[in-house]
């Protein structure tokens, strides 16, 4: 369709943290830097991983706890190096279809919440079926990045 896509992901591990209580805006700094942190050698091998994309976040509703998570790279999807931060995991998401809005700017909580919810009716309008409770964000670009910025709201499909 014109205004969503639909994607196929396969199962995959991901680094993630969840933060509880902050705002969405303040968890998605804290999380990320604690990721980073991993990726910069913060793990029981004291290895570097590359940097990928996209930077997500779980948002469910009606509460204050924001998962944020990265990419495992495609090279250390079998082992992962265990983090050494107790606030960080490794966790597998397995194979989803996913409902995915694409829009572009600098993405605020509130263009999120915005985007999600003109998903979320035209998935309705369209009679698609979805987990309605929960939504992720997925960032591509880095804050130094000021043109053709790329963003996403993901929905999963029942």
């Amino acid at each position: 369709a014109k205004d969503y896509e639909l994607r196929q992901y396969e199962t995959a591990k991901w680094v993630s943290a969840v933060i509880r209580g902050e705002t969405q805006k303040e968890a998605m700094r804290q999380g990320f830097w604690k990721l980073f942190h991993y990726i910069q050698g913060k793990n029981e091998k004291e290895m570097k991983i590359d940097m990928t994309v996209p930077v997500t976040c779980l948002v469910k509703s009606g509460c204050a706890d924001f998962k944020i998570s990265f990419f495992v790279p495609f090279e250390h999807q079998d082992s992962p190096p265990q983090p050494t931060d107790s606030d960080v995991f490794i966790e597998e998401r397995k194979a989803a279809a996913i409902f995915v809005r694409s829009f572009g700017g600098f993405a605020s909580p509130e263009k999120y919440a915005e985007e999600a919810e003109v998903l979320a009716r035209i998935l309705r309008n369209r009679g698609q079926q979805f987990h309605e409770d929960f939504f992720y964000t997925a960032g591509y670009d880095s804050p130094f990045k000021l043109f053709n910025r790329h963003n996403e709201v993901w929905y999963f499909k029942k």
